[in-house]
């Protein structure tokens, strides 16, 4: 497909102009980045599995109702997208204690959290991405009271399908983040799933182990971010067995 004009370029994905009015390309690059991208790498490879996951996950979502922004996978790093208004909100659903939400409460990682704990972060990464309340949303206008709470049921049927998805192969699903777009339809707003999700906006452990699978792998130095990647791949039959990349780090600036 011919390249077309560059309309944004965030850490992990560039977004082209479609071949039609309404629809964007998502290119899938293999930058990794942590710590609010004071660390970086380049995983070679990691662009197409999250291109095959994200794919996998959006289709399966689909077919359970839940509407999204995915059209079609063009190739092995891009995919066609619906444009959407995107409310800038990071949308995190938390299963099990982990990250932040262990330092900021005191909470022992690892440990089950009585119901699914839903959280919100204003999309800013000048600002590093703060943890807002439902009160500054409403009062800054970001997103209405009917809103939130269509985004905190749409988050809640993700959570269902993917604890369930990775439960059946060995992958506990700890925690999550997706952002959530608006789109018309017959001058009717109508709130979608947006962005990707893969392993990069996944927190997941393998049941028996406890062996972490996601960009933690990345974060913490614990091992090869493509290796990690891969195996949740292979399980879920996205990939075959054989198809590992190969990690090159990249020199921070």
């Amino acid at each position: 497909m011919a390249r077309r004009k560059k309309v944004y370029e965030g850490k992990a994905k560039i977004l082209y102009e479609g071949p039609e009015p309404g629809t964007l390309v998502q290119y899938f690059k293999d930058d990794a980045t942590a710590f609010n991208a004071e660390k970086k790498a380049v995983i070679d490879g990691k662009g197409v599995l999250n291109n095959r996951l994200s794919e996998f996950f959006m289709t399966g979502l689909a077919q359970v109702g839940v509407p999204t922004h995915f059209i079609r996978r063009l190739n092995m790093r891009e995919q066609l997208i619906r444009s959407v208004e995107i409310i800038p909100l990071e949308v995190i659903v938390r299963n099990i204690a982990a990250g932040s939400l262990s330092k900021r409460l005191g909470i022992e990682e690892g440990t089950p959290l009585p119901r699914p704990i839903i959280e919100f972060c204003y999309k800013d990464d000048k600002l590093g991405d703060p943890l807002v309340a439902e009160e500054h949303i409403i009062a800054f206008g970001w997103a209405s009271q009917q809103d939130l709470d269509d985004i905190v049921a749409l988050a809640l049927r993700v959570n269902d399908f993917m604890s369930g998805c990775m439960l059946a192969v060995g992958i506990k699903l700890v925690d999550f983040k997706i952002e959530v777009g608006r789109i018309w339809e017959n001058d009717f707003p109508r709130l979608i799933l947006a962005d990707e999700i893969s392993p990069d906006s996944c927190r997941l452990w393998d049941v028996e182990t406890g062996k972490k699978l996601d960009k933690d792998v990345f974060r913490q130095d614990l091992g090869n971010l493509a290796d990690a990647y891969t195996e949740v791949a292979r399980r879920l039959g996205v990939l075959p067995t054989n198809s590992a990349p190969v990690t090159r780090p990249t020199l921070i600036n």
